[in-house]
């Protein structure tokens, strides 16, 4: 049997944010994959509610990383992140007419799952071997061909087809 080190998983959630999972998940998405300094990045400059409360569930992850497994902040990368619905407070306001509309107060459980970064080899030993590889492995393509004045000024003097029978 073979021992294979699987990487160490943290998550945190927020429950019951008041807020629609739409609009949390368009934010969501922007750290799906990143590592946790470049998460933290983006969501600082993001200009929507949702940023705000995916960091501190960012946070609350990281926090839970280092206190319970050890592991620096440097170290992790955003797994997943993903944004349930929550239940729905149904409201009424009044119409015209003596009607109601129905408004509908969205809430949403934000998760975030970050994952150790596994270690890499020496950079200094796969960098020659990864530059001759790229070189190589890479097609070169044939420039692309200019156009002459001839045959622009050819293009440009084409007029549509006349339709049989059409009299002008």
């Amino acid at each position: 049997m073979s021992t294979t080190e699987t990487p160490r998983e943290v998550r945190a959630e927020a429950k019951y944010v008041r807020m629609s999972p739409r609009k949390a998940r368009l934010v969501a998405e922007h750290i799906r994959g990143r590592s946790v300094p470049e998460a933290r990045a983006v969501l600082a400059f993001t200009s929507r509610e949702a940023a705000g409360v995916l960091q501190k569930v960012l946070q609350s992850a990281v926090s839970n990383a280092e206190a319970n497994h050890g592991i620096a902040e440097d170290r992790l990368y955003v797994k997943a992140t993903y944004v349930d619905g929550g239940p729905v407070m149904k409201r009424w306001r009044a119409r015209a007419r003596g009607r109601v509309a129905r408004i509908r107060k969205r809430t949403c459980h934000i998760t975030v799952t970050l994952v150790e970064a596994p270690l890499l080899e020496t950079a200094a030993t796969s960098e020659p071997a990864q530059a001759g590889a790229t070189e190589e492995s890479t097609p070169k393509r044939a420039p692309a061909r200019k156009k002459t004045a001839r045959a622009s000024k050819k293009a440009a003097s084409k007029r549509p087809a006349k339709k049989k029978g059409a009299t002008a």
